[in-house]
Order: C-alpha cells, then sequence, then structure tokens
C-alpha cells in the first residue's frame, strides 16, 4: 500500500470554541428513531395505513423499541419529523396535530411514549412554512415553545426552511430561549449551519450555546454516494466543525440509514463505525417492526454504542488518508483510541492494512492492548510500536479498532489528539 500521511494541523484546539447550551441535555450522543429518510412525508393513511405519518406508527415502534431490547441498548427518543401538523393554526394560534391522522393529539401520544419509558421528539420550522408546507414557528416561537412544553415533548427539530438567511441566528437563538423558559428539558436539535453554509461560514461559537445537536450537510439518502458525501463534507470541514462538539452540543451528520435497502452490510457497519467516531447522533430511520437480523445486530452493538457515548466526549476526525484508505481516530476515556479504518476500493477483495501506520499508533510507546469491534469482535492481543500485524478491511467497509496503551503515560499525557488533523488537504507527499 501507499504510504498514508499523518495530516496535522497547525492550529492546537484547547477544549471547545465556548460553552455548551447549559440545560443538562445530550451529554453524550442522541439515540432514537425518526421517521423521515425511511417514511417522509407519507400522509395516505387510506391506501397506506401501515406506513402512513399517524399515531399508530409512532406507538407501533415504541413498542418494538421497547421489547426488542432496542431501549434496553440507549435509543431512548422517538420522533416525528415533517407532515404530523393540521395545515391550520387553532383559534388561539397553537400548532395542532391532524386530526385524522392523531385523533388523540400530541399529548395522548407523548403520555404513550412515556409509559414505555422512552421520549418523543417533535419537529417544527424557523421560518414561516416546515419544508412540507406546514405551519412554521415564525411569529410562533413563544407559542410554540409553550404548546411543546404543555404536550410533555423531549425533543425539537427545528428546520430551517422559508426564511431570510440573515434571520435564521436570531430566530434560532430565539426559540432556544423559549424553550428553555418554559422550564421542561427539551432537547434542542438545529439545522442552523446547514442553511448558512450556501452563503457563509457559520457562526459555530453561537450554534453551540444554542444548541444541542445541529446538521451541517445534505439530507442522507439510502445510498453509499450520500453517506460517502457526508464523510467527505465533515472530513473536509473538520477542522472548523470538531471544536465545536462535545458534552452537551454535537455535530450531526443525519440519521443512520442502517436496516433499509441502499447499503450493504459492509456499508452499513461504515457508517456504524464512522458516525460512532464522530461522536454523531444515533438516530435511525428504519422501519423496526420489519429489520434485517443482522442489522439490528449491529445497531445494538454494545461495543460500538460504548464509543459512541463515551464521557470523554471527543468529536474524531479523519487523520490520514490515500488512494485506498482513510483512517478516522476518536479518543476515548481511560486514554483509549478508537480507530476506523475505511477501505475505499469498491471492487475487488479485502485489502491489509499495517495498523501501525495508524497516526494514532504512536502512543504505543511500550505496548497496546488491541481489540477489533467490527467487522467482528476480536482480541488482537498485546501489540508493540513496531508491530507487523495488518487488519483486512472489506471494500467500501470498515474495520473499527480499540487501542489501549499500556504504561504509556508519558505519550497519552501530552493529548495529541487534540490537535486536529490536516496537511496537504489530506494528500500523499
Amino acid at each position: 500500500m501507499d504510504t498514508v500521511e499523518c495530516l496535522f494541523v497547525f492550529v492546537v484546539l484547547v477544549g471547545r470554541v465556548s460553552d455548551a447550551l447549559d440545560n443538562g441535555l445530550a451529554l453524550t450522543p442522541t439515540m432514537g428513531w425518526l421517521h423521515w429518510e425511511r417514511f417522509m412525508c407519507n400522509v395516505d393513511c387510506d391506501s397506506d395505513p401501515k406506513n402512513c405519518i399517524s399515531e399508530n406508527l409512532y406507538m407501533q415502534m415504541a413498542d418494538v423499541m421497547v421489547k426488542e431490547g432496542w431501549k434496553d441498548v440507549g435509543y431512548e427518543y422517538v420522533c416525528i419529523d415533517d407532515c404530523w401538523p393540521s395545515h391550520q393554526r387553532d383559534a388561539q394560534g397553537r400548532l395542532q396535530a391532524d386530526p385524522k391522522r392523531f385523533p388523540g393529539g400530541i399529548k395522548k401520544l407523548a403520555d404513550y411514549i412515556h409509559s414505555k419509558g422512552l421520549k418523543l421528539g417533535v419537529y417544527a420550522d424557523v421560518g414561516k412554512s416546515t419544508c412540507a408546507g406546514y405551519p412554521g414557528s415564525l411569529g410562533y416561537y413563544e407559542t410554540d415553545a409553550k404548546t411543546f412544553a404543555s404536550w410533555g415533548v423531549d425533543l425539537l427539530k427545528f428546520d430551517g426552511c422559508y426564511m431570510d438567511w440573515t434571520l435564521l441566528g436570531e430566530g434560532y437563538m430565539n426559540m432556544s430561549k423559549a424553550l428553555n423558559r418554559t422550564g421542561r428539558s427539551i432537547l434542542y436539535s438545529c439545522e442552523w449551519p446547514l442553511y448558512e453554509w450556501s452563503f457563509h461560514q457559520p457562526n459555530y461559537t453561537a450554534i453551540c450555546e444554542t444548541c444541542n445537536q445541529w446538521r451541517n450537510s445534505a439530507d442522507v439518502y439510502d445510498s453509499w454516494a450520500s453517506v460517502k458525501s457526508i464523510l467527505e463534507w465533515a472530513a473536509t470541514h473538520q477542522d472548523i466543525i470538531v471544536p465545536s462538539a462535545g458534552p452537551g452540543g454535537w455535530n450531526d451528520p443525519d440519521m443512520l440509514v442502517i436496516g433499509n435497502f441502499g447499503l450493504s452490510h459492509d456499508q452499513q457497519q461504515s457508517q456504524m463505525a464512522l458516525w460512532a467516531i464522530m461522536a454523531a447522533p444515533l438516530l435511525m430511520s428504519n422501519d423496526l417492526r420489519d429489520i434485517c437480523p443482522r442489522s439490528k445486530e449491529l445497531l445494538q452493538n454494545k461495543y460500538v454504542i460504548a464509543i459512541s457515548q463515551d464521557p470523554l466526549g471527543k468529536q474524531g476526525h479523519r487523520t490520514a488518508k490515500d488512494n485506498n484508505f482513510e483512517v478516522w481516530e476518536r479518543p476515548l476515556s481511560k486514554n483509549r483510541l478508537a480507530v476506523a479504518i475505511l477501505n475505499k476500493q469498491e471492487i475487488g477483495n479485502p485489502q491489509g492494512f499495517p495498523i501501525s501506520t495508524i497516526p494514532g499508533w504512536m502512543i504505543c510507546v511500550h505496548k497496546c492492548d488491541v481489540t477489533q469491534i467490527l467487522p467482528q469482535y476480536k482480541d488482537m492481543g498485546v501489540q508493540t510500536l513496531q508491530s507487523d500485524v495488518a487488519v483486512p478491511v472489506n471494500p467500501s467497509g470498515t474495520t473499527l479498532l480499540i487501542i489501549t496503551p499500556i504504561n504509556s503515560k508519558r505519550f497519552y499525557n501530552m493529548q495529541w489528539w487534540d490537535t486536529p488533523i490536516k496537511k496537504n488537504n489530506g494528500s500523499i507527499l
């Protein structure tokens, strides 16, 4: 293989660019289920009652999340996306659920979700309309925040359609303040930077003081090309976005599409591994009532989830690449390092990757314990700095490792990973 070059950034990042939103929520990345990518804006309950956006869909997902072990491994939010409301507000100017599809209203649904030990998320928009044309919150921030709190909502996904981009920041900050004034703990999921990047670089200091998580890049589709484009965007902008992430606020690369139709199993493993490395919210968009057993096992993998939820709260990033491979690394608690090795080739056999070429391998001054998490769990034993072991990585697949230094305090106390990695645009010298 070609030599993999370490891509050091020259600006040292000490901590985050600013304090996170102080509402006590999202201390680790959010986990749950969100309807959009799989079910979109299907409101035809006459011809497709099983899959339309209705209270039945969310109740059934909640039932499955409890019965099938999703809640037990950490998935706790059941989230409604666009297309739930009536097209008109009520006489008091309040949003109301479509009466045919949500006959009990959102309060009844929230009570049901809470009875299962889960939490309910709902969707609204900072502008005059939602992306699908339902009433937006512009001019109604206080009213809508109070309405959501009265219903018992636990998460608000706040989109950015139909809004003058120069007013986005003001709108997102005003809704954040309105939510906090309700006195209810409501996790705030923003799309603020997504809608500003077309015009200028967003103010991530303000964003992470306002929101618990925020979308940066395009919607995910059920395709490998879409997942790859999101990863490339994150890597290209990592020197800007990584410093903003940490307990209380996270970069959101969009939903997990694992268990749907467009990804091979290796590609599903790649999405799961790299979302964990990026400390991304793990919000599935799939049909949990009918999911492939292998996809279910992957989504419930306790070792990958432990990386995602690591209490150190540092986002990982791409540290090396060449024509065939990318290396992504994330520092973990207890002085450990998670490493995802992505094989970018989409042809041929598995390719070997020498672990000694991982940029973070320098923490193995003396010895390291190495554990392979994906594609299968395997204890690789004690390795040294000069190890000649090469791990196989399937085409479009990812091998996920955890490296634990043995007697290497001198190195890992330097926290070399606090300098995000970028040199020569990732190219090989």
